[in-house]
């Protein structure tokens, strides 16, 4: 059949494997990553503690 046969042509091996912009299962692991990163920024500053104001002393 016709189309885009991405497996025979690119062998990847180590990271490159997981994170590829000719697989769609390489752009989807970037599209998580991407999220997650983001949602754990968002995160760190949600429960992130507040700072108080030194108390004055009376």
């Amino acid at each position: 059949m016709g189309g885009h046969d991405s497996g025979s042509e690119h062998k990847f091996t180590g990271i490159q494997k997981y994170f590829n912009a000719y697989t769609n299962v390489g752009r989807r692991n970037y599209v998580i990553a991407t999220y997650a990163s983001i949602g754990m920024i968002i995160l760190y500053f949600k429960l992130k503690p507040k700072k108080t104001p030194a108390l004055a002393e009376k």
